[in-house]
């Protein structure tokens, strides 16, 4: 499991301050790439190979709001590794550890100039696989 830690902006919130829903799929996401980088493996490295990573499936459950300015954490494990795809398991804690949200996330490794699916790098598929 990874954890990667995000304080929720003004920016992130509505106007009641409480953070807008599609605002934790980016927290989902930064936390991935956090994650991917963990691993040794960079993101615009792997866009220079061809390989991009792209969502494909996303289903997402809300248990409480987080509030401007909390420090969140943000849990991400590998549930599922195929070829061409993982599934993560995301969830999004606040700082007195009460669950706010949670994520299964299935993402497909693409190849970015013709956009069809693309086995995963076998160097990264074996670190992946080590780590599960």
């Amino acid at each position: 499991m990874h954890q990667h830690q995000i304080r929720v902006y003004y920016e992130d919130t509505d106007a009641g301050g409480i953070v807008y829903y599609a605002n934790y799929l980016k927290f989902m996401e930064r936390a991935r790439t956090e994650w991917l980088r963990g691993l040794g493996f960079e993101q615009d490295t792997l866009m220079e190979q061809s390989i991009a990573f792209v969502v494909k499936r996303v289903e997402m459950h809300n248990y409480a709001p987080a509030r401007f300015n909390e420090l969140l954490s943000i849990e991400t494990r590998v549930v599922e590794l195929k070829g061409a795809s993982m599934t993560f398991q995301q969830i999004i804690n606040n700082n007195n550890g009460i669950k706010l949200v949670s994520a299964d996330i299935q993402v497909a490794c693409v190849d970015l100039a013709a956009m069809k699916p693309k086995r995963l790098p076998r160097t990264l598929l074996g670190e992946i696989s080590r780590v599960i």
